[in-house]
């Protein structure tokens, strides 16, 4: 029981601390989205990488709507689903990744939604705003799966590197596309999305806490159990 006790009790405690830490960095997390919306700005020339996650920004370009991709195991309200990324040609050439929503999918992997028809004229240049995002990032490499750079619109993909999506729009006129660090997340407002909302995290810091006071319930129980059960031993001893 001593042998028990020791080996789970820094388990209980330092599983409540990491779920302590994970409700801390939501609440960081949700301070910065609230301050990414204080002031729009336009985007320019300047990398996306140089201004703070969840910017509020204005950009001009043009649509790429027959080249699309379909970010996988996206959820919303328990529904499986997938977020629309439409490349977007800045006027300087680059390429900025538009998250333009969620929309559910149809229950068969081979049969995709159709997210083409709202984008009008591609030749038209567009000016959108929206907030800059990280990529959504997987827990295990494992979990990724890059964009197939052959073959029919819009491609599944899974978590992406910025270098898997280049490779995706790669042509023979334009070998090494120049793909933006982070993504644009298309405001509520504008025309040519689906389903938004857009918030920093699915579930609050209130359930990380609750988890944390769990395990650290547990190991207070651990502790006294050890301390009872032992001391009766005594006393029958």
């Amino acid at each position: 029981m001593t042998a028990a006790t020791l080996s789970l009790l820094p388990v209980f405690i330092a599983l409540g601390a990491w779920q302590w830490g994970r409700a801390e960095y939501k609440q960081r997390l949700a301070a910065e989205f609230s301050a990414g919306s204080a002031e729009q700005q336009p985007l320019g020339t300047r990398p996306t990488a140089t201004l703070s996650r969840f910017a509020a920004v204005e950009v001009r370009g043009q649509w790429d709507g027959a080249r699309q991709f379909l970010l996988d195991n996206r959820t919303r309200d328990g529904r499986a689903g997938y977020d629309v990324l439409t490349p977007l040609r800045l006027d300087d050439g680059r390429w900025l990744i538009v998250d333009r929503g969620w929309v559910p999918g149809s229950g068969f992997r081979e049969r995709l939604p159709e997210v083409t028809f709202a984008l009008g004229d591609g030749a038209a240049v567009v000016t959108l705003r929206g907030r800059l995002d990280d990529w959504p990032a997987a827990g295990l490499e494992s979990g990724r799966a890059a964009p197939a750079t052959t073959g029919a619109w819009p491609r599944v993909t899974a978590y992406p590197h910025v270098a898997d999506i280049a490779r995706a729009l790669a042509t023979d006129a334009e070998s090494a596309p120049r793909v933006e660090a982070r993504l644009l997340l298309l405001d509520d407002a504008e025309p040519n999305g689906y389903l938004r909302a857009w918030r920093p995290f699915v579930k609050g810091p209130e359930q990380n806490w609750s988890y944390a006071l769990q395990w650290w319930s547990f190991a207070v129980l651990l502790v006294v159990l050890y301390v009872v059960l032992n001391t009766k031993k005594r006393e029958l001893s």
